[in-house]
């Protein structure tokens, strides 16, 4: 099992204990911050039943906030910690409001102290009016850390951690949109209610000059699990997180998400169904890509046309990685300079412990607009730990804009399908490859596997499998499904789950695009 890499501190010095906090006092304690100590907290408190935080219950005035009150409150950059002291991290923290609170705290490597809640470090808008006292032993709305991603002389945005056990992170030149979380119990589960643990506590681990990462851990806690997260920060072209978890069983649960992710796609390219929109494409994410212990390559274009909640699962003996990604980079694809789209980070998983067998989870939430996130990743594991169990796991994240952090090779750029009225019983479909092997392809044409999988495959036929080379080095595949029982109508035979790729032999020569159609 691979654990974090502990970051040495410098020694404690009068200076280092200097911080431009608020006057409120802050008590250092002479006590270290370590993985198993948070560990052995989240042991002991599976052992006793779920309550919700006990800290200080927040005034009226700030759990009445509306949206716009809300958003009116920000942190005072200034007031940021290690701001003063020209080291390389810094953070900032949300206001409270009616959701769950977070105490934070702030460690080296020999004391720790609580940050307390405290008006100085916010300003307040016009729109606040009347507002009372702030409660010091309160907790916070969530953290975030900054860093000089774009240029040396900014400290941007690196990670956002708020809201239940939420958090989002930017590489250069990105601009927020997909989310990943700690962990997704009973996610998409029949007959259940959906949980989400929180982050009860958090620790941020001061900087030194010389750091090139960020360290915090947090405390996860919910009616089923209490677990131990620690994250190490990377900041670059692609941020990097090390994420090194350890959860306990309360309860059993029906379904649990490791390394889950929450993304947001409302129609794009492949979408036959339209909606009255200015721009061509609207997603934070427009593809699911999985590479296989066996050497393939999955990549499930994302899609919003059933008008129902969709499921798609991919099991396997051991995952090397997963992700939700935006592939297409062009402005024009969006033509949203404010959203923009094109600069939305993909998330990349890669596992670096065993997590043995099961299953990527694909969830896809019918939506109408581009407002919440309607797509969930996921790692369900085959084993669901019974009560009183520990999983330890750990993994990366890869924030880029890479449009292969899979290492696929040859990719799909395209997807379309298409039914003419003189031929109501046969859908065209195409798919197009690029990339990899292909770029410089010679000699015979490469072979297209096309599948229809599980029993609803035995009801249509696959026919017309064509391969054809297109300018710029794709290659297209087009082929049309037909009902297998003569005289049978194609809406008959269901949702089909197709598989394409482009083979030599059996030498995979790009990713398997799977997708799900409703003739």
């Amino acid at each position: 099992m691979r654990s974090l890499v502990v970051h040495r501190f410098a020694p404690l010095t009068a200076a280092a204990l200097a911080l431009s906090l608020p006057s409120q006092a802050q008590i250092w304690k002479r006590e270290d911050v370590t993985f198993e100590k948070i560990d052995q907290r989240a042991k002991e408190l599976a052992a006793q039943p779920y309550a919700p935080s006990d800290v200080e219950p927040l005034p009226d005035w700030m759990k009445n906030l509306n949206y716009d009150q809300y958003r009116d409150i920000r942190f005072v950059p200034e007031r940021a910690l290690w701001a003063a002291e020209k080291l390389p991290f810094r953070a900032m923290l949300f206001h409270p409001r009616e959701r769950e609170q977070v105490l934070v705290n702030e460690f080296t490597e020999t004391h720790q102290q609580r940050i307390r809640l405290s008006d100085a470090f916010f300003s307040y808008g016009g729109l606040i009016g009347q507002r009372g006292d702030v409660p010091p032993e309160a907790g916070f709305g969530g953290v975030r850390l900054h860093a000089p991603l774009n240029r040396p002389d900014y400290f941007d945005e690196l990670v956002a951690f708020q809201g239940a056990s939420y958090w989002r992170a930017l590489g250069k030149g990105q601009h927020y949109g997909i989310s990943a979380r700690g962990i997704a119990v009973d996610t998409g589960a029949e007959g259940v209610s959906e949980e989400f643990p929180v982050f009860r506590e958090m620790w941020l681990r001061k900087p030194v000059p010389e750091d090139k990462a960020a360290m915090l851990f947090a405390l996860l806690d919910g009616p089923s699990y209490t677990g131990v997260y620690g994250f190490i920060v990377q900041p670059g072209e692609d941020t990097v997180m090390t994420v090194r978890a350890a959860l306990y069983a309360r309860k059993e649960v029906k379904r649990i998400g490791l390394a889950p992710m929450s993304s947001m796609y409302w129609f794009g390219e492949n979408s036959r169904k339209r909606f009255d929109d200015i721009r061509p494409e609207v997603h934070d994410s427009d593809g699911l890509a999985i590479r296989m212990n066996s050497g393939e390559r999955i990549w499930r274009p994302i899609s919003n046309d059933s008008g129902k909640l969709e499921f798609s699962f991919f099991p396997m003996d051991k995952c090397e990685g997963f992700g939700l990604l935006q592939r297409d980079r062009r402005f024009a694809a969006y033509e949203d300079g404010e959203a923009a789209y094109d600069k939305r980070p993909s998330l990349w998983i890669e596992p670096t412990s065993d997590w043995g067998s099961g299953k990527v989870m694909l969830m896809e939430i019918p939506t109408t607009n581009e407002t919440k996130d309607n797509i969930v990743a996921m790692w369900e594991p085959s084993h669901t730990p019974q009560a009183g169990e520990r999983i330890e796991f750990t993994y990366k994240q890869h924030w880029t804009l890479k449009d292969d952090p899979s290492g696929a090779g040859g990719r799909v750029v395209a997807t379309r399908t298409g039914l003419h009225d003189w031929q109501p019983e046969q859908r065209t479909v195409v798919v197009e490859f690029a990339g990899g092997p292909l770029e410089k392809w010679e000699g015979d044409m490469p072979q297209a596997v096309v599948t229809a999988m599980g029993d609803a495959g035995s009801k249509i036929n696959i026919q017309g499998v064509a391969v054809q080379k297109l300018p710029d080095n794709r290659f297209r595949v087009a082929f049309q499904i037909a009902p297998a029982e003569k005289g049978g109508k194609l809406a008959d035979a269901g949702p089909q789950e197709l598989r394409c790729c482009l083979k030599k032999g059996e030498d995979f020569l790009t990713e398997t695009w799977a997708y799900r159609i409703t003739p």
